[in-house]
């Protein structure tokens, strides 16, 4: 299926290429997600006409989330979870937890944002994070899993 993509989506393509992609991806996530539409030619003729103004929307967006990155670059987030004497947790820690603990900061993070490229965190100690506000910012996080103490 032909679709003419309205924001960037990673490892697709930028805004106002048209792309290949099979029907299902695009009738579940792409379209209902406001991200592309089907390439006929009255779609492509309205996206040339509001094609500045969907430019300046991206890059609202961009400035955004490069904002967001340059605070989140260096902090720190302490987690308490319960652990066992060798300092491995009884659970892990989560993106829901790291983005929450992050929010709990006024650093409004998703935890679709946060990235765990080894799962999720199961001892204590300092772990680095990556947290993704925008496809092309990407800032480093610390997140220190302490041991709760009752």
């Amino acid at each position: 299926m032909q679709i003419i993509l309205l924001d960037k989506v990673a490892k697709l393509g930028n805004l106002g290429d048209v792309v290949n992609v099979k029907p299902g991806y695009a009738r579940n996530y792409l379209i209902p997600g406001k991200m592309a539409r089907r390439a006929t030619e009255a779609a492509i003729k309205e996206f040339e006409g509001r094609r500045a103004e969907l430019e300046k929307v991206a890059a609202t967006k961009l400035a955004t989330a490069q904002a967001l990155g340059e605070q989140l670059s260096g902090k720190t987030v302490r987690i308490a979870q319960k652990a066992g004497v060798d300092g491995r947790l009884f659970g892990s820690v989560t993106n829901q937890d790291i983005a929450e603990a992050l929010s709990k900061m006024g650093l409004a993070v998703a935890k679709s944002q946060v990235r765990l490229p080894n799962g999720p965190l199961k001892t204590t100690g300092e772990h680095p994070v990556s947290v993704s506000p925008h496809g092309d910012v990407v800032a480093e996080v610390t997140v220190h899993v302490v041991p709760q103490v009752d």
